[in-house]
């Protein structure tokens, strides 16, 4: 089939990660997947939460989206007292991918915020989030080695997530606004650096689909980490 922007159906969106793009943040970047940006910036605290187990630390997110971050204007959660079901969801998404790529007893006892914030969504916030959020978290924990906070870098490897959907019966990587909202399956994979997966969340909006289907929307999954990770090495390796 012809996508919207012309491209092929394992073909991701082009990709841009601007590093040190806020100056007081331990670490930060602004992560472009074709039309969606989102900023992340990762901030060091002294102490973990009580829930960890003494000496070891914690990496946590929060996740928004700007009023005008979509084609209409939608309200702050501030102004409606509480987190949204989806925002919440998607933080706690978040979160859970980071740490899979932290040596918490190593980070000692201290934790890291991970701030995503959308500017702009034209589909797979949540998987830029990931994607740039890591990068963020990476650069941070390398100040903390640099300031001789820690001994050794925390970060067991990269962690990167793209999406994959089924399109009018095709299987396309990295949907886009347009395609999200029309496909008949969407899942939004996690993996690590191995080629493992941390977390997979699949849908049927339009119907039921079958294991296969979702075999091959993982393998186009797998296809773009390999490719995002790669970036988050070339980018992390240029940095001082």
């Amino acid at each position: 089939m012809t996508r919207i922007d012309g491209r092929k159906e394992n073909e991701l969106r082009p990709v841009a990660m601007t590093t040190g793009f806020v100056d007081f943040a331990e670490g930060s970047v602004l992560i472009q997947c074709g039309r969606t940006k989102v900023l992340c910036c990762a901030s060091v605290e002294e102490g973990a939460p009580r829930h960890v187990p003494e000496g070891s630390g914690w990496v946590t997110a929060e996740y928004s989206m700007l009023p005008r971050a979509n084609r209409e204007r939608s309200r702050r959660d501030v102004s409606k007292l509480k987190l949204s079901p989806r925002s919440a969801e998607i933080q706690r998404l978040i979160g859970r991918s980071l740490r899979a790529a932290v040596d918490l007893g190593a980070l000692g006892d201290r934790t890291i915020t991970v701030d995503c914030d959308v500017l702009q969504g034209d589909g797979g916030t949540r998987t830029a989030s990931v994607t740039g959020g890591f990068i963020a978290l990476a650069i941070a924990c390398r100040r903390l080695v640099k300031s001789g906070a820690l001994e050794k870098d925390p970060i067991r490897g990269c962690v990167a997530a793209v999406s994959a959907g089924v399109v009018d019966n095709v299987p396309l990587l990295d949907l886009c606004y347009e395609e999200d909202s029309g496909a008949m399956v969407d899942l939004n994979c996690v993996m690590n650096e191995a080629g493992e997966l941390i977390e997979l969340q699949g849908t049927g909006e339009g119907r039921a689909f079958t294991v296969a289907e979702q075999q091959t929307l993982v393998s186009l999954c797998a296809g773009g980490v390999k490719q995002l990770i790669a970036l988050q090495k070339e980018i992390l390796g240029g940095l001082t």
